[in-house]
Order: structure tokens, then sequence, then C-alpha cells
């Protein structure tokens, strides 16, 4: 993994939360500039990047993790922000979401949750922090293919959109992993997205809930 981030204490103290979580970090770099020639050495699994760098802190880590998907398809890519920004971000993540996470800054505390996400990405999956998933949800909406969802069916594919296998979703909702199974079916029947539709069904559910 390459950790990306301008502030110098939370950037070691990433690398350190990392490194005891058993997540090796071979380089880091405080600004977007050498991102580029460091994933091209290094070729990580995964990287970790501020939406907003240096020099003008607006979108230059957004413009670097577009980069990285160009040129490193196969490099998963994890956002961290101060804030919940969802516009820039979620039609970043909307575009191709496999490989491809948003996460708060506060979650870095978590050094089994931040291993994980980056795990996540690496592995292809997409990650998206719970609150910006519930900025999502409380967003008005027009009418769509998500209004023949049932809430318990939406309750499922937001921890979708958060990353969740079916048997977290599980635990987390307190319901049996069948009925987990049989929300997800029901997901994909509602959205359209038969058995042999081109792509992950999973992958493209999670796209129709962004786009929302």
């Amino acid at each position: 993994m390459i950790v990306a981030e301008d502030s110098a204490i939370l950037r070691e103290g990433i690398v350190r939360l990392l490194g005891d979580a058993g997540v090796a970090v071979p380089a880091q770099c405080g600004d977007a500039d050498p991102l580029l020639a460091l994933v091209e050495r290094h070729r990580p699994d995964a990287v970790l990047l501020d939406i907003r760098m240096p020099p003008t802190h607006t979108d230059e880590g957004l413009r670097a993790a577009a980069a990285i998907r160009s040129r490193h398809p196969g490099t998963g890519v994890l956002l961290l922000s101060q804030y919940v920004e969802t516009g820039a971000v979620v039609r970043a993540l909307t575009e191709d979401p496999r490989g491809f996470g948003y996460l708060l800054k506060e979650r870095v505390a978590d050094a089994d949750e931040l291993a994980g996400a980056l795990r996540r990405v690496a592995a292809g999956q997409s990650v998206v922090d719970p609150r910006v998933v519930t900025h999502l949800m409380r967003s008005p909406r027009a009418a769509g293919p998500l209004a023949g969802l049932t809430a318990r069916e939406r309750d499922v594919l937001a921890l979708m959109a958060e990353g969740r296998s079916n048997e977290a979703i599980a635990r987390d909702l307190v319901i049996g992993g069948k009925t987990v199974e049989t929300h997800v079916r029901n997901i994909f029947t509602k959205l359209d997205l038969d058995a042999d539709v081109a792509g992950h069904r999973r992958v493209l559910a999670v796209l129709t809930y962004l786009r929302g």
C-alpha cells in the first residue's frame, strides 16, 4: 500500500496503524506530484490518498486517483476526506466503483476498519463510508429504479454500498444469512440485473444506488 496525505503527523499515524494491522507500506508522500511515480515503481495493491492535497487543496487527490485508475486499473484506490463530499466523489464512484472507496478521516483511528477497507478495494470491491451512505439516503431523489425497493432492501443495498459481505450484512441487521440472500436476489430482480447481465451484479446494484 502507498499512503498520500499532506499532514505528516496523520500520514505517519496511518502508516503505523496499518503496520500494526499487518499491512506493509513501502512508500508514502505528502502531495500528489510524486504519487504516480511511486505507484509505477512499487505497483501497490492499493493507494490511500486524501481528496484535498497541495498545492491548492481542492481536488488534487481526486485527479491523482483518476490517473492511477487509468494507468493501473488493477490498483485499488481509497480516498480520504475530512468532510462528507458527495459531488465529485460520487461521480467518480459511479463511473466505475470496482476497486474504489471513500472514507472519512475519522475512520483512520480504527486500524482494522481501515486495513479492511484497503484490502477490499485491493480485491476490486467498493467501499463507501457509512456517513456518506446516510447522507445519500437522506438526499431528495426523483422516482427511479430504487423506488420499488422496500425499506429493508434499501438497508441491505446501503450496506452493500459500504462494501459489506452478506455475512456482515446479516450481523449488522441481525437477520439470517438466507434472509440476506433473499433480499439481495430481490434487489437484483427489481433493478433488472439478470444473472447473465454483463458485469458483476453486486457492483452494478451499488452503481445504481449511487446514481439513485
